[in-house]
């Protein structure tokens, strides 16, 4: 989600109970549970995997709500110390356990499960000791999002929903005490972030629930009135909590920077890439001097066209942005950017099956809606998907409402989406991107790798398909798309140099800002935008190159290998069976899967 992120919180690596995390669809049922009816785990190694699933959802029922479990949204874990305590236990004894699967004769398959889980009970570790962000970061607290799954999902009647909604609303006043208890010397950047989410999550309990409530026809029950007005309190008294802390902080703040060591670290956890975050960033650098040689080249073929007559400034990036400018002129109304986005979807959907790309599920359909107003404050637009355990569930493509921009901040935004950068977004976002990588992940025959996703695989791919429709011939093979495809693709790369350069480099607003309005080409709401993002989120910027990249270079190489027998489709659709695994995990099983092919 170049511009936005799943659900909530993107791909980050944020453990916090309750809260979407590096487990993008994560289950609260066993292994079993996917089995045939009747059937049993058939080895050890499935019996073991079943009892750590059973132990790992009901210590953190928020994952399961993200997968599809909404009954578990009626336990809310208070973030005490002592709930922090029984984490960093549950993740040592299962480490240990764990490790002795290892020493069994495992797949190839099982291996690359059991990798999995180890990284993330050592992410989990290393969050919960050293990053220690739910003491600087306070917008990791937030109970809104449970709340508008059991409002919005149609899993069960709704009378049985606001049962469910009831007994969680009882556990929020201790939620709260609880997460303002942890915070200390938070950035202020995160401070204000947490509450203006906050803020947008008091619509949950003023309106939200007491409409379900009447919609049900169920007689006002004051006890669940009761809860709900104590839950709406509760976050008001945090919020304020909050502005208490802002009001004393001064300049004892923590930096919003994450540092060279903790960035590093935080890296390897969740990009789990073939490369390390120094060798991204020079990476990157060098990406970016190539796609400015190629834009100047279709700037080039523009000009006379666009500027008949006009001489061409002398510097490239000048010259780049002047035909960047005239053609962004050509964008879609404020008031018909939604419709617009909601047209593109099938259209898009059409192409992928007519020039047999990938596999489509019209079963599973996508909803495009405005983005909830506690998710609103990082991103312009995200996904927010179903999990394996909710198989009829709706995926929706969130878009913030451009309602609360001026005049000249919406011509900014929708000059940046313009006419082909539109185009683009959609492709990221939905289809062939997020929304359809997200359906085959789901149904991978590897649910270990379904549920523990890998931010860099699911944002690589996004970014990968991009690539993939212009490569079958989307946007007519007109100079106009490739130099805007250009712009797009060098703002992924930029997105790892200017993450890179915030956190471990220092870099300044004033240097940012000069990296992605002229060097990137990007307006400047979308720079300012950008910049308030790098402050509330580290690593999470850097995955969609570091995953384009390495799936990239994995098509390049198995075509080589394979010749005219390698088959697109066939190796989109084996990419994306092995759910949302890290990359080089993926790559290294398809290779040695067709070593072994005669």
């Amino acid at each position: 989600m170049e511009n936005g992120g799943l659900s909530h919180a993107s791909c980050s690596m944020n453990f916090i109970p309750g809260r979407r995390h590096l487990i993008l669809n994560s289950g609260a049922l066993a292994l079993g549970a996917w089995l045939p009816a009747g059937a049993a785990a058939a080895t050890p190694f499935d019996a073991e995997i079943e009892r750590f699933l059973k132990a790992y959802w009901a210590l953190l029922p928020g994952a399961a709500v993200d997968a599809g479990q909404y009954a578990a949204a009626a336990r809310l874990p208070a973030p005490t110390e002592g709930y922090r305590q029984a984490q960093l236990k549950f993740a040592a004894e299962w480490l240990k356990r764990l490790e002795r699967l290892g020493r069994t004769s495992l797949s190839p398959a099982q291996q690359g499960d059991l990798a999995l889980l180890d990284n993330h009970l050592r992410g989990l570790q290393w969050v919960l000791t050293e990053l220690r962000s739910d003491q600087w970061n306070p917008s990791e607290y937030n109970v809104a999002g449970p709340f508008s799954e059991l409002l919005n999902k149609d899993f069960a009647p709704l009378p049985e929903r606001l049962k469910l909604i009831d007994q969680r609303l009882q556990q929020v006043p201790a939620y709260y005490r609880a997460a303002l208890k942890q915070i200390r010397q938070p950035s202020v950047e995160h401070l204000r972030l947490a509450i203006r989410q906050n803020r947008g999550a008091l619509a949950t309990f003023q309106a939200d629930i007491p409409k379900a409530m009447a919609e049900a026809g169920l007689p006002v029950s004051k006890a669940m009135a009761g809860h709900n007005a104590a839950a709406l309190q509760a976050v008001e008294d945090f919020i304020a909590g909050l502005q208490k802390i802002e009001a004393g902080l001064g300049s004892r703040g923590r930096s919003f920077r994450l540092g060279k060591a903790l960035f590093e670290q935080k890296f390897q956890y969740e990009i789990q890439a073939t490369i390390d975050a120094q060798g991204l960033y020079q990476r990157a650098l060098a990406e970016k001097e190539a796609l400015h040689q190629r834009m100047d080249g279709l700037a080039g073929q523009l000009w006379a066209g666009l500027f008949p007559g006009m001489v061409q400034p002398a510097d490239r990036l000048e010259r780049i942005a002047r035909v960047i400018d005239k053609l962004s002129e050509r964008h879609v109304s404020a008031e018909r950017y939604v419709d617009e986005i909601k047209a593109q979807i099938p259209v898009l959907a059409q192409w992928v099956e007519q020039h047999d790309l990938l596999s489509m599920d019209p079963s599973r359909p996508l909803q495009v809606r405005a983005t909830p107003t506690w998710m609103r404050g990082v991103s312009g637009v995200s996904i927010s998907a179903p999990g394996p355990l909710d198989p009829t569930g709706v995926t929706y493509y969130n878009v913030d409402p451009l309602d609360d921009y001026t005049p000249e901040q919406a011509e900014s935004y929708l000059r940046e989406y313009n006419h082909w950068v539109l185009q683009i977004l959609n492709i990221h976002e939905a289809v062939p991107g997020h929304y359809v990588q997200l359906l085959h992940s789901n149904k991978s025959p590897s649910k270990v790798k379904a549920l523990f996703g890998n931010g860099a695989m699911v944002e690589g791919w996004a970014v990968y398909s991009e690539r993939m429709m212009l490569e079958s011939g989307w946007g007519g093979g007109e100079p106009e798309m490739g130099l805007m495809y250009s712009k797009w693709n060098l703002r992924v790369v930029c997105n790892a140099i200017l993450d890179h350069g915030v956190h471990v480099l220092g870099m300044s607003e004033q240097q940012a800002q000069q990296l992605l309005e002229r060097e990137a080409f990007q307006s400047r709401t979308e720079a300012a935008q950008k910049w308030v993002r790098v402050q509330v989120s580290s690593v999470q910027l850097s995955s969609y190159f570091a995953g384009f990249s390495e799936i990239l270079a994995l098509r390049e190489q198995l075509k080589a290998a394979q010749g005219t027998g390698f088959k697109l489709k066939a190796f989109h659709e084996e990419f994306l069976s092995h759910g949302s695994a890290p990359v080089k995990m993926v790559s290294a099983l398809m290779k040695k899967a067709h070593a072994a092919k005669p």
